[in-house]
Order: C-alpha cells, then sequence, then structure tokens
C-alpha cells in the first residue's frame, strides 16, 4: 500500500540545536497516525518540514507520490493543514474565509458544502472573533480541507479545548478518515492518540523511539505506561 505521507530520515539543526534527527515514518488513507510527543520534541519541526517551511538538513518528504522538495507547489495542492493557531482577522466571517483561502485552490470544494459538512452554517456571517473555541478549530479543519486534499495535518486541534468541544473537533478528524484521508495528527494528549489513532510515532528529543498502533504501545497496560516505561516526560 503506497503512502499518501512518507518521511524519511529528516533531520534539522538550528544553530547548537539538533531539532530533529533521523524521523520517518508513513500516513496511508484512511488512516490516523499520531506523532506523540511533549513539548520541544520535534513535532512541530517535523510539520513544518513536511509543508515545506522549513527545509531539511537532510532527508525527504513525499505526499502522494511527489517529492516535496523538489516540487513545493506541487505536493502542497494535495495537503492540506490546520495548524496550532488560525491567524485570520477578527471581523472575517467563515464563509468569506473559506472563500478566501478557495481562491488559491486549482478546485476548491463549494464554501457552502464546507460550512454544512463541519457544522458551521448557523455561524457562516459572524465575525470570527465572536466564535467558540470549537468553532474556530472547526473553521480551521475547514479550511485545511477546501482544496479537497488527500492527506492533512494537524497540529494539537483540540488543545485549549473543554471537553465537549473537543469530543466534537474529534468526530470531525474521525470523519475524515472515515472519507478515506490520510491524517497525521501532531498531540502531545496520550488519551487523545490512544483514542484517535491508527498507529503512533512516539517522538523525544528530536527521535522517533517508538512506533505501533495504541494497543501495540501499551502492550496490556494503557499508553500512559507505555510513555512512563520508555521514560519520557
Amino acid at each position: 500500500m503506497s503512502a499518501r505521507i512518507a518521511v524519511q530520515d529528516l533531520s534539522r539543526r538550528f544553530g547548537a540545536i539538533q531539532a530533529i534527527r533521523g524521523v520517518g515514518f508513513e500516513v496511508h488513507a484512511g488512516e490516523i497516525f499520531g506523532l506523540l510527543g511533549p513539548n520541544g520534541a520535534g513535532k512541530t519541526t517535523t510539520l513544518e518540514c513536511i509543508l515545506g517551511l522549513t527545509r531539511p538538513d537532510a532527508g525527504g518528504v513525499e505526499i502522494c507520490g511527489i517529492d516535496v522538495l523538489r516540487s513545493p507547489r506541487l505536493g502542497r495542492e494535495k495537503i492540506g493543514a490546520a495548524l496550532q493557531t488560525t491567524g485570520l482577522q477578527d471581523k472575517i466571517t467563515p464563509r468569506e474565509a473559506l472563500d478566501l483561502f478557495g481562491a488559491f485552490q486549482r478546485a476548491p470544494l463549494q464554501s457552502a458544502a464546507l460550512l454544512q459538512r463541519f457544522g458551521l452554517v448557523e455561524k457562516a456571517d459572524a465575525a470570527f472573533e465572536t466564535l467558540s473555541g470549537g468553532q474556530k478549530q472547526r473553521l480551521a479543519l475547514a479550511l485545511a480541507f477546501v482544496g479537497n486534499p488527500q492527506a492533512l495535518l494537524l497540529d494539537e486541534p483540540t488543545a485549549g479545548l473543554d471537553p465537549q468541544m473537543r469530543r466534537d473537533v474529534q468526530d470531525h478528524i474521525r470523519a475524515l478518515k472515515d472519507d478515506g484521508r490520510a491524517v497525521l495528527l501532531a498531540t502531545h494528549d496520550m488519551d487523545e492518540a490512544e483514542k484517535l489513532c491508527d498507529r503512533i510515532a512516539v517522538i523525544a528529543q528530536g527521535r522517533i523511539v517508538a512506533t505501533g498502533t495504541p494497543h501495540e504501545l501499551a502492550a496490556g497496560g494503557s499508553l500512559e505506561d507505555a510513555i512512563l516505561r520508555l521514560g519520557l516526560p
């Protein structure tokens, strides 16, 4: 089975700090793959290399078979991303934001369909600043999906949400998987990783230290127990 996202031996140094070293994994269609680790472990640098926001010192990234280091524009057309914060102007509405992002896509999905899918119809014409945290995160998912990508990259998509909002956003993430998308989910939340992910790569100090299904990593206990056995924070 070919990978929608393939990361090979990525390394990146910032001055004296080796942010990531030899990071590698694959994410397949219809799979939620978790990149699990504490803050500062190298998750964000890995995501930035995949998206072309940071060029790695070594290694490679393919998205749907496209070498993104050689053809970054073609690679970006195949992937959508929702990062930790959605930097939208306070007065812009969800409908306007979707139309704006769609203008940069070759074949965008219709704003009306996205508003319906992500439960934003009632807030379609409300100012961004008036949206709740969960609504802002659902809008971030809709914006990531506007180009109808085959792969999605989500960076801490439920951070700071209350339990009900968290469950709501998680349901939308599961629906992306059920739709056959490949989803790369970066999180420091072990419970979220265990509930959502088909497979998990545990990253610490810039290295992948364990990979497997939640059950394999837990080996009969909880994922939290497994992380403790690995000696991670």
